[in-house]
């Protein structure tokens, strides 16, 4: 599934074709939406946003197009507004004299007014943002405090959008090698070290692999790694996906396995429980 990285990149794209241009066609694919097509079409969308995992594309109207890309949605931008030739689904499409975007294989996507976006079920229940423009390392330490005393395991409260929208299973297991802590340790065990720790990298990690298109890896390591002809999957992560390799970090063998009842990646010697 995108995590919320990949989302706010696709966004940035898609703001590059979109923003401030008036639409020529568009197509939704769900019969629900269809009667949108009519309303939505010669009207000039003014902005695109990403909020978690989700995309809000504005229109001037007051409609905004919400989509979520579940495990296999995708946007692809057409610069000549043709049609790629790929083996997925088509869901929407949107037309404007400068390119096209098409989602592909998301089933997750609505036509809403204003006030409909406040109380979204999805929306409405966001946690911080991690990449937004006004969040701070600091915020993000606040924000993990009020959970402090849970008992719940950081696998699964990391990846709670309530409490830091963004964050995904990658992006979860990678926060967690770096940080040195079991994935099912739970958060109420941490001292304040630790939780800032797990703050910081919450942060930092995120921002990293937005601006690298998914490197969360050491830099300096992946750059090396690069230079020797390794492909970017497998120099991209510490631990996810790594299964039976070498910890970059202390050489224990990396696992696989459901921690929490989610499947995770770490290394048992950089990570004990």
């Amino acid at each position: 599934m995108p995590e919320g990285p990949e989302i706010r990149r696709a966004r940035d794209e898609l703001a590059q074709v979109l923003e401030q241009g008036k639409v020529t066609k568009i197509f939704f694919a769900f019969d629900h939406l269809k009667p949108y097509q009519s309303k939505l079409k010669n009207n000039r969308i003014i902005e695109v946003n990403a909020k978690g995992k989700a995309m809000l594309i504005r229109f001037s109207n007051g409609y905004t197009i919400y989509s979520h890309n579940q495990l296999y949605g995708k946007w692809i931008i057409s610069p000549d507004g043709k049609i790629p030739d790929v083996k997925r689904q088509l869901r929407l499409a949107i037309h404007m004299q400068q390119g096209a975007a098409f989602l592909y294989s998301a089933s997750d996507i609505s036509v809403l007014k204003e006030h409909e976006l406040v109380n979204h079920p999805y929306l409405s229940k966001l946690g911080l943002e991690l990449l937004s423009a006004t969040t701070t390392q600091e915020m993000v330490k606040q924000r993990l405090l009020t959970f402090h005393k849970s008992r719940r395991t950081l696998m699964t409260l990391l990846q709670d959008q309530r409490v830091l929208a963004g964050i995904g299973n990658y992006l979860c297991c990678e926060i967690l090698h770096v940080s040195g802590l079991h994935p099912e340790t739970r958060i109420c065990d941490l001292n304040q070290q630790q939780l800032e720790l797990i703050a910081d990298n919450s942060f930092q990690l995120t921002r990293q692999s937005y601006e690298t298109a998914g490197i969360t890896n050491l830099l300096s390591r992946a750059e090396k790694l690069a230079k020797q002809g390794i492909e970017f999957e497998s120099y991209r992560f510490n631990v996810y996906r790594r299964k039976g390799l070498s910890c970059y970090q202390c050489g224990d063998v990396i696992v696989k396995g459901k921690f929490s009842g989610r499947m995770g990646y770490c290394c048992l010697g950089c990570q004990p429980l």
